[in-house]
């Protein structure tokens, strides 16, 4: 019985390094660990030293490189048959940038979401609703700061941690947010595109 080698790889693989191995892109798997270590070891490509850039990858390119070393061997792959090799250049820390940042995202997001829900309520009139309900309920004029606008208050705090699933750093279920998932929706449609639009180009690096 000859030797299997299970191989799977993700569609979209982010590397801070210019010399790019099979390990840095998959999972490999085979009994025979002789086998396993030196495939581990093929060099896929090397990334010239400028900007961040994309590759379009296919995984017969790879294969093409394991059966140079040992033709005999069985491949089973699992992945991916097109893979994009992500290369950005390692960053220097900048602590100092990186929370200016993040603060300027926050403040952003949540005047965004102020302003959001400050001219929905207008819009419906929801002020004038709650006077109307409190005047029909009690037989008094509302001041604006009832137990109506409290509770509605509360709720929409409460509704919106619900929702996006998260409180500070932790989540309140193991479920992933809506965030999580458009963002993720949003990664598969990018990387569609980039492996569609270098395949009608025929650019993408498949065997020869």
């Amino acid at each position: 019985m000859s030797d299997i080698l299970y191989m799977k790889i993700g569609r979209n693989i982010e590397v801070d390094k210019q010399d790019i191995y099979l390990s840095d892109v998959a999972n490999l798997e085979c009994i025979n660990k002789e086998i396993l270590s030196r495939v581990k070891a093929i060099k896929l490509m090397h990334i010239p030293d400028e900007k961040n850039n994309r590759f379009v990858f296919s995984v017969l390119k790879v294969i093409e490189f394991i059966h140079k070393i040992y033709p005999t061997l069985e491949i089973n792959n699992m992945g991916e048959i097109d893979f994009i090799i992500d290369y950005e250049k390692p960053r220097k820390q900048q602590p100092v940038f990186s929370i200016l940042k993040l603060l300027s995202i926050c403040t952003i997001t949540f005047l965004g979401a102020a302003f959001a829900i400050m001219t929905f309520n207008n819009d419906v009139g929801v002020n004038e609703v709650f006077q109307e309900i409190y005047r029909l309920v009690t037989g008094e004029a509302s001041d604006g700061y009832t137990i109506l606008e409290c509770s509605y208050s509360i709720g929409l705090t409460v509704g919106i941690l619900v929702f996006y699933n998260h409180f500070g750093g932790k989540k309140i279920t193991t479920d992933p947010t809506p965030v999580e998932v458009e963002m993720r929706l949003y990664e598969d449609d990018i990387n569609t595109t980039l492996i569609e639009g270098v395949n009608r180009k025929d650019k993408h690096i498949e065997v020869s």
